[in-house]
């Protein structure tokens, strides 16, 4: 189905307290960025979470599922949380603290 830019538009305006997260488009859904960081993925107009020990401990008791079929399950954060902006700040802050910095892609000679 892929997701509507408006939503992605919507959840990056209420992370925008951390810092500078952006969305990259990838097949039709979205990877959320925080710095050079992937924390988390919008599919299906739903925000997926990477998991993450400080994230489970922010949530509680997270939803888990995988945001396409083969994924690895993440967090799947609902609209109500969504809209807790302080909250998905401090998750996604959490996040990308725990998550390593990618690895650099080798130069093609």
């Amino acid at each position: 189905m892929g997701s509507h830019q408006s939503t992605v538009d919507f959840i990056l305006d209420q992370m925008s307290a951390v810092g500078a997260v952006s969305a990259k488009k990838m097949f039709g859904e979205y990877g959320i960025y925080l710095d050079e960081k992937m924390v988390a993925l919008v599919c299906d107009d739903v925000l997926f979470v990477k998991p993450t020990k400080g994230g489970r401990s922010h949530i509680g008791i997270p939803v888990e599922a995988p945001p396409y079929p083969g994924a690895k399950p993440c967090f799947q954060i609902d609209g109500d949380l969504c809209e807790d902006r302080d909250w998905l700040s401090q998750l996604v802050r959490i996040t990308a603290q725990e998550l390593p910095l990618p690895k650099k892609k080798k130069k093609a000679l």
